[in-house]
């Protein structure tokens, strides 16, 4: 009988996989540490939240020196997330955010980024991922670029000097949803240096006007962190693996061939009510697919642009 290749931690892919702790919300950080690197795991998506690594606490400098010990001990690699949906605000999702018409509330948001960037660099995270965040009601574009452009200057300085990329995540329905909207902000700011893209491969099939895997080629300079789930076109649901309509060999395929070092994160937020359930169905699932990379041709299936697109 064959070897099953969802149980060989060394199958033939240069892929390291992670789970975030957002899809794991319900249990303590040490425990779901303990957990993913039971798992296999080789990595973990930590976001700063307050059940987990709170970036609002006093102690914040020693909290994270004791999560750095854990994540040494189990051999687990790390990127820092600042997802979190209520960590600033209680009454607003996500907010305020870096679009936020109150200037202090924008720098509310730039204090938790730079506040992520001491953290990655204090875990030895390969990046740290923001988003942009939605239009306010009443705020025209031009506006909304200049103050997320203005917002993101001292946070991509922070970044450079801690020697962490900043890497900035595509998200349906905001400001910054699509990978051109990622370029438009990156020319903007005269393409500096520590200013990385996450690429949500979902939000690949979600929206993009490319399929997921030419996403991956077209992007492959500027990957600095990968988040991975099911998703169907034109609708932004996570779903775990199977759920949804994206062919994941040649996609695996496409972002190995990159040549990218991060970590590639399972994102279910919703589903942490069976976060261990998930988890542990998830890494098998990806390591069948990404052993299957091996028999596609070496650009993956060809390529065609779905029809339905509305990405310009």
């Amino acid at each position: 009988m064959s070897p099953d290749p969802s149980q060989n931690p060394h199958a033939s892919s240069s892929l390291r996989f992670g789970y975030g702790t957002n899809g794991l919300a319900d249990l303590r950080l040490d425990d779901a540490l303990a957990l993913l690197a039971d798992l296999g795991y080789d990595g973990v998506g930590l976001t700063l939240d307050h059940m987990h690594l709170d970036p609002l606490a006093t102690d914040l400098a020693a909290r994270t020196r004791r999560v750095a010990r854990r994540l040494d001990e189990l051999g687990l690699g790390v990127t820092v997330e600042t997802g979190a949906r209520y960590v600033l605000d209680p009454r607003r999702k996500h907010g305020p955010s870096l679009l936020d018409p109150d200037p202090d509330d924008r720098a509310r948001r730039v204090d938790l980024l730079l506040r992520a960037v001491r953290v990655a660099a204090d875990l030895g995270a390969h990046a740290v991922h923001c988003f942009s965040g939605t239009v306010p009601d009443g705020t025209d574009e031009d506006t909304a670029w200049k103050r997320l452009t203005e917002t993101l200057a001292p946070v991509l300085d922070a970044a450079a000097t801690a020697g962490v990329p900043l890497a900035v995540e595509p998200e349906p329905g905001h400001l910054l949803a699509t990978l051109a909207d990622f370029h438009h902000l990156r020319r903007t700011l005269g393409d500096p240096e520590p200013l990385g893209l996450t690429l949500d491969l979902g939000h690949c099939q979600c929206l993009e006007p490319l399929p997921p895997a030419d996403c991956v080629r077209e992007a492959a300079p500027w990957l600095r962190h990968v988040q991975i789930e099911d998703m169907r076109r034109g609708v932004h649901e996570h779903l775990p693996f199977g759920d949804g309509e994206i062919d994941f060999p040649p996609l695996l395929a496409a972002l190995a061939a990159t040549g990218y070092q991060g970590l590639t994160v399972v994102e279910l937020p919703r589903h942490s009510h069976a976060g261990p359930h998930f988890a542990a169905r998830s890494l098998p699932f990806l390591r069948r697919a990404a052993q299957r990379t091996a028999a596609l041709p070496p650009h993956g299936d060809p390529s065609a642009t779905p029809e339905g697109s509305t990405t310009p």
